[in-house]
């Protein structure tokens, strides 16, 4: 199959000089490949970009707008084809950018579900509450114990993404001075402090690892942090299992995923008088506008805690 030389110019332009992750280039493909089908279904590369119109953005936004699309998917696509355009304009292959300036659809804005204080601290217990509960443990159940507390309380001391837990590296924790170097998105480093629990839940947490390893009669050093039973690299989808079990065990609704721990983190700091930009660092957000969506949250659970105590709050009061 023939590949347009423009849109390959421009995935590489993204990988190299962007640092676009492969499941954001495969985004950009998709959408600008499902714009060129419904443009010219029956062309093969390369396509004649300098032909599209303003009517063919709009007519296509529409299109995909009409076919039950959600309001985040049309802007994807919006914002996919926006950036390659941009991109044509500025190598000199499109004399105007068809996407500019067309507006964004508008989006319901749902407020992050995050846990209270309270059902958090539950949560961090809930691996030692159910080790306890074991006749005889053998060294990886006291290792996961510890394992799975210490992931419980990184996600929320530090509010990091999953993805950039499971990609942690024992030389990115300075466990003395309690702060993590972080990979984000764009490859972007950004420094991550860790309060004393979650240094102390690390700090048990490689202890027990090396007991573990010791008893699989391991000497290869492993690379990743947190393994599981076979010594090897814990994933994503391990750690979501883990937390829906530990949710479980709290009583908490297991359909928190880790994220909400990271919601969690940045609502209780703003709660706690935190300022917006730090938060920012912190979370490794490059607009401060993704970040002020958690003061909608801290003002939701001030209206809520308000309605509940006050005497006068309710009608007819």
């Amino acid at each position: 199959m023939s590949v347009d030389p423009d849109l390959d110019a421009f995935l590489r332009h993204l990988e190299g000089e962007k640092n676009a992750s492969p499941h954001t280039l495969d985004n950009y493909a998709r959408d600008i490949s499902q714009f060129t089908e419904s443009l010219w279904p029956e062309k093969t590369p390369p396509f004649p970009w300098e032909t599209v119109s303003r009517i063919h953005a709009r007519s296509f936004l529409a299109r995909v707008q009409q076919s039950g699309a959600l309001p985040a998917t049309t802007g994807r696509k919006l914002s996919s084809l926006r950036s390659f355009f941009k991109f044509l304009h500025r190598e000199g292959r499109v004399e105007v950018n068809p996407f500019a300036g067309l507006p964004q659809p508008r989006r319901d804005r749902n407020l992050p579900e995050i846990l209270g204080t309270e059902e958090v601290g539950r949560l961090l217990d809930a691996p030692k509450t159910l080790l306890a509960q074991q006749s005889d443990p053998d060294a990886f159940k006291r290792y996961a114990c510890a394992r799975d507390t210490a992931i419980l309380e990184m996600l929320y001391s530090c509010g990091i993404r999953l993805s950039e837990l499971t990609s942690l590296r024992e030389n990115r924790i300075d466990l003395f001075g309690g702060v993590i170097r972080v990979l984000g998105k764009g490859k972007k480093e950004r420094m991550c402090p860790m309060g004393a629990p979650a240094v102390n839940a690390l700090h048990e947490a490689l202890e027990a690892r090396e007991a573990f390893l010791a008893s699989l009669g391991e000497f290869k050093r492993p690379t990743a942090l947190f393994l599981n039973k076979h010594g090897t690299a814990l994933s994503n989808r391990s750690i979501q299992r883990m937390m829906k079990t530990m949710l479980a065990a709290a009583g908490l609704n297991p359909d928190f995923s880790p994220h909400a721990l990271r919601h969690s983190f940045a609502t209780h700091l703003l709660d706690a008088g935190a300022d917006l930009r730090s938060v920012q660092e912190l979370l490794g957000h490059s607009s401060l506008s993704t970040t002020q969506i958690y003061t909608h949250v801290s003002i939701e659970r001030m209206k809520e805690v308000y309605n509940k105590a006050h005497p006068r709050a309710r009608p007819g009061s």
